[in-house]
């Protein structure tokens, strides 16, 4: 058993690397024998996470919204360590300026606002499975693991561009995992996780009240619509994603898995 999940040696790019959902994944791969590449915009945090997890790991800048900078991030993890297996595409987010709320309407959103959470997630993901599914396409094998949302299978209401771009993110997988593992090897798989509601700093402001932490009562109907009755922690990501990149899931591809608390089974009544 403590083969099929085995990722001892394995090199591991997580994009959004510094976040709080993606540090979770970096921490639980390194734990794992992994070397992990921590990409993110931001350098000085993606280098703590790298000297705190160890195991040889390093911090890269990445700007996923830029082909150049992505390709050079590329370069680099090639450079230190040789070659990439896996590769998690956890950039992403939403911002209020894209969302509907009392004083701003959906006839009122920004377009450059709309635009900047569709490619932040969307192209945000496509960017990297260019640049690194090149590397797998030349290796003949690799993983790919891109973040969904439950906005992919229901869509909240106010963040229309946030629910239509993590869409587009669920139907990008599926494409991807046919065209890699027809046009160049049937061992590159990807997949995707579709994390229910977790406290980040994206949403934090539609969930919870800034000034007394109390849940909103947008926060009230998602606990009162999640059957296990609690936000998730980063820390419930691990074992999907760990069964997705490991040998374990070998013949498993184009799904996207849901870690929701039984949001997504449950119909209100």
């Amino acid at each position: 058993m403590s083969e099929l999940f085995d990722v001892t040696g394995k090199v591991a790019v997580v994009t959004g690397g510094a976040g709080v959902l993606c540090a979770a994944m970096c921490r639980a791969l390194a734990y794992a024998g992994a070397k992990v590449a921590v990409l993110d915009l931001r350098l000085e945090p993606a280098q703590a996470l790298a000297d705190e997890i160890g195991n040889g790991a390093v911090g890269i800048t990445c700007n996923v919204l830029e082909k150049e900078s992505v390709e050079t991030a590329a370069q680099e993890v090639l450079s230190q360590f040789g070659k990439v297996d896996i590769l998690i595409n956890g950039a992403g987010g939403n911002k209020p300026q894209a969302t509907t709320n009392a004083e701003q309407s959906f006839f009122d959103l920004p377009a450059d606002a709309l635009r900047w959470v569709f490619d932040l997630n969307l192209m945000g993901t496509i960017l990297p499975s260019q640049a690194f599914g090149k590397i797998m396409a030349d290796q003949k094998s690799g993983v790919i693991l891109n973040i969904s949302s439950m906005n992919a299978f229901r869509p909240l209401t106010r963040i229309a561009a946030y629910s239509a771009a993590k869409a587009g993110v669920s139907n990008f997988t599926q494409w991807l995992a046919v065209h890699m593992a027809q046009e160049y090897s049937s061992t590159i798989r990807v997949n995707a996780i579709a994390p229910g509601f977790f406290l980040t700093d994206q949403n934090r402001f539609l969930l919870t009240d800034k000034d007394s932490g109390e849940l909103t009562p947008r926060g009230q109907q998602i606990i009162g619509h999640t059957p296990q009755g609690h936000f998730g922690s980063p820390e419930d990501l691990v074992g999907a994603m760990m069964w997705l990149v490991s040998p374990a899931a070998d013949f498993v591809t184009g799904i996207v898995v849901p870690v929701d608390g039984g949001f997504s089974a449950f119909s209100g009544v």
